[in-house]
């Protein structure tokens, strides 16, 4: 899912191309996309744009009039620009906005299409959408402790809860708690004041790392290479992988849909954390520590388990 340096960089990207532009109209494949129905899709268009903003994880189109178009890509939605009038081909394609300059068009390439398009009038209703968390970036210490410390969670459930902390999700919380040292599972009530600031300092490093990485890469061209997986990333999506700080491999918490990601050696003190599937079918024979599973599974020289 496009979490806060994703939504920051397309955000940016279409304040550039269709900043003041008059969006003609809204195109729309999949009837499903739309969730409301007043005012009506129509309504946008020929309007102005007067801006483009991040809400969360969503991505907001400010219209003339007070008139707000509210998107949220969910897991596989994604957004491309495209010559004006592109055709919405293949069953992927979901609706186009188009302008004169070219065509916004909405991918989802997924069986089960979770992306979702509002049309709201009004920043009241706009409120509606807004889950209260914190903006993680420019928080001072005092904002994040008190959000952080609002519910006794476990960290990578604090920091993905959209009440407490905008636009992270299950990648960047990896890449954060892995670069504050902290273990995934940790309740946030047995946090001491050094573990807080250690990781109010990571979650703002890590995100403001990864915006001018995304920055970089598409430079001045819409970002095409919108995705959860990057090869530079610490611990998400590199289960077996040698972490690159200390070499051991990444180990993984597998439920529902997702996974967490960590190191054990950095962030558990070399202890294993039970994955519900695989505990319960090993039992007994689950490795407790570490160096339990090396035992069992050697690795290469190149750190890759054998």
């Amino acid at each position: 899912m496009p979490e806060l340096p994703d939504i920051t960089v397309y955000v940016e990207r279409l304040t550039s191309l269709v900043g003041s532009a008059v969006l003609t109209q809204v195109r729309l494949k999949s009837p499903f996309l739309l969730r409301s129905f007043a005012p009506p899709i129509s309504a946008a268009s020929g309007k102005v744009v007067r801006g483009v903003r991040r809400l969360g994880k969503r991505i907001v189109f400010e219209l003339e009039g007070e008139l707000f178009l509210v998107l949220h890509l969910m897991i596989a939605g994604r957004l491309h620009w495209k010559k004006p009038g592109a055709a919405l081909g293949g069953r992927i394609s979901l609706a186009s906005f188009d302008f004169e300059a070219g065509s916004l068009v909405l991918t989802e390439a997924s069986s089960r299409k979770r992306a979702s398009l509002y049309v709201v009038q009004g920043e009241a209703e706009l409120a509606l959408h807004d889950r209260g968390g914190l903006e993680p970036i420019g928080s001072s210490y005092a904002d994040f402790k008190a959000k952080l410390l609002l519910e006794n969670r476990t960290l990578k459930r604090a920091l993905t809860s959209p009440q407490l902390f905008s636009g992270i999700g299950n990648a960047y919380s990896d890449e954060i708690l892995h670069a504050a040292g902290l273990s995934p599972v940790t309740l946030t009530s047995r946090l001491s004041p050094a573990d807080i600031k250690k990781l109010h300092r990571a979650t703002q490093t890590t995100l403001r790392h990864w915006i001018e990485t995304l920055r970089t890469e598409s430079k001045d061209s819409f970002p095409e290479k919108v995705t959860a997986f990057r090869p530079d990333m610490a611990v998400h999506g590199k289960y077996l992988q040698p972490c690159p700080t200390c070499g051991t491999a990444v180990q993984r918490i597998r439920y529902a849909e997702n996974e967490v990601n960590y190191c054990p050696r950095c962030q558990t003190g070399g202890r294993m954390l039970a994955d519900r599937s695989l505990s319960r079918l090993l039992g007994g024979d689950w490795p407790k520590t570490v160096e339990d599973w090396e035992d069992e599974h050697p690795q290469r020289p190149d750190g890759t388990p054998s």
